[in-house]
């Protein structure tokens, strides 16, 4: 893979600060247009981004700016890296050990039953199995399936729970909201709670007799008061 550089537009802020070169070499350098680096140096662009250094960060040379300087028609180039970074594998199938192939039946049982939103191809990339294969844990077909139970591929060391994870999240998109009846709400409707009569409440308290609550605390005030009285 080509090395790139890093943050072009803060190496062009900081090779424009610090050296003699000519905007064409500096946007070609940067992988800019020379407009747009004329606009940094002239205060117009990129006023609050911080120059890098591209020579702290072993990706330009001083003597490759100095040649540069001298000569205009000098493109710059990028100096070798110290470090070699390989290049990442491409993605395949899931590799699984031979020790733990016998427990993916379930494992893809586990998922077919507790995230049904999961795709056959995503189960796939989970568990590294067939889509042939899940679909016969689904139909209750595979060969073995009197004697599978459902175990979580995270636990038998199949996936990580990061992974997982996010397949749940990806299936999950664009599924449309649970309804009430899903969610179990209670709420009645307007036209049910209108027809309740809110006011019976009130009627009964209205019906309290006030002279039977006045002569209910008299007779406390009394028998308190002789309750002081045979204490003396």
């Amino acid at each position: 893979m080509a090395q790139q550089l890093l943050m072009p537009k803060a190496t062009a802020v900081w090779l424009v600060d610090n050296t003699a070169l000519s905007f064409d070499q500096i946007a070609q350098f940067c992988k800019l247009h020379p407009l747009e680096v004329k606009a940094i140096a002239d205060g117009e662009s990129a006023q609050g981004i911080k120059g890098l250094d591209p020579i702290a960060t072993g990706q330009l040379s001083r003597d490759e700016i100095a040649r540069a300087e001298g000569n205009p028609n000098h493109k710059l180039k990028l100096s070798e890296p110290k470090v070699r970074v390989p290049d990442s594998k491409r993605k395949g199938p899931r590799y699984t050990p031979v020790s733990k192939r016998q427990d993916r039946p379930n494992a893809i049982l586990w998922l077919v039953r507790n995230h049904p939103e999961l795709k056959d191809a995503q189960i796939s990339r989970l568990v590294g199995t067939t889509k042939a294969t899940i679909e016969q844990i689904r139909e209750r077909t595979h060969w073995n399936s009197a004697n599978l139970t459902p175990m979580d591929p995270v636990t038998l060391g199949l996936c990580s729970q990061i992974d997982l994870d996010l397949e749940v999240e990806r299936a999950s998109k664009g599924r449309p909201l649970p309804s009430a009846a899903e969610t179990g709400a209670t709420l009645e409707s307007a036209q049910e709670t209108e027809k309740l009569d809110y006011g019976q409440d009130r009627e009964e308290e209205k019906e309290i007799d006030a002279d039977a609550v006045f002569a209910k605390l008299k007779s406390l005030k009394s028998d308190r008061k002789d309750d002081e009285e045979d204490d003396y």
